[in-house]
């Protein structure tokens, strides 16, 4: 049964997904406006969402009531599926999140992404891909939108530790807001090699921001402390079995 729901599910998203590229020809008249391509982006992710839950099961909820940071953050979050992701146009309004260039493939949602725009960095470039990311990470945030990174640098199995890969404390550093740390249990639900999704709760916790006057070194140190916590609490309350 979860196969199948899992198959209707995609299908459903490739359909839901192809009626936003019907209006490509409209926006790109219209220059291409930020502001409504974000507008229609998260509108994409919550009809997603949605979609999960009806079809899937799949639902989430903010861990102890806590709601998303207000003003321009520095999210910093854990990356375990694909869900964050599309769960982060909806939990954050006018978010840039720091995603790999090869997105831009993607149909459809490739044309939107290159112009939201979203931080696309090139990882075989590695010295010139971390300049990018500060320098249009701060136009981010001067325009009032907040930044989300996922430091691991790609999706992480249900159990693995939390490992930052290089960037992260160069964006603390830099962009003078406050660092958030979210950590979500998705991967025991929608897993990194495909198969069927599992109906359930996705939990998101937020832990308190970051000293912001942290060396580089504490605050690697800190922020994935403070992570790892957070993980260990949602997933003794959610375990599933």
């Amino acid at each position: 049964m979860g196969t199948v729901r899992s198959i209707i599910f995609y299908i459903a998203w490739a359909l839901w997904t192809a009626l936003f590229g019907l209006a490509i020809p409209f926006l790109w008249l219209s220059g291409s406006p930020p502001k409504i391509i974000r507008m229609l982006s998260r509108f994409w992710a919550r009809g997603i969402l949605i979609m999960l839950s009806g079809i899937v099961g799949l639902k989430y909820v903010l861990w102890n009531g806590k709601s998303a940071p207000s003003g321009p953050s520095l999210i910093i979050s854990n990356h375990q599926s694909m869900w964050e992701t599309l769960a982060a146009l909806v939990l954050f309004p006018d978010v840039a999140i720091v995603a790999k260039r090869e997105l831009l493939r993607i149909p459809v949602m490739g044309w939107y992404l290159r112009r939201s725009p979203m931080i696309l960095i090139n990882r075989d470039a590695a010295a010139n891909a971390l300049r990018q990311m500060v320098d249009q990470s701060r136009a981010a945030v001067a325009a009032g939108r907040s930044v989300l990174i996922f430091p691991e640098g790609t999706r992480k199995r249900v159990g693995a530790p939390i490992e930052f890969k290089r960037g992260v404390e160069l964006l603390y550093k830099m962009l003078d807001v406050p660092s958030i740390p979210m950590v979500v249990n998705s991967g025991s639900f929608w897993g990194i090699g495909g198969g069927p999704l599992r109906p359930g709760v996705i939990t998101v916790a937020f832990a308190a921001p970051v000293d912001p006057k942290l060396n580089s070194r504490d605050f690697m140190k800190t922020t994935t402390a403070l992570m790892e916590s957070e993980k260990a609490i949602i997933d003794y309350h959610f375990d599933i079995k």
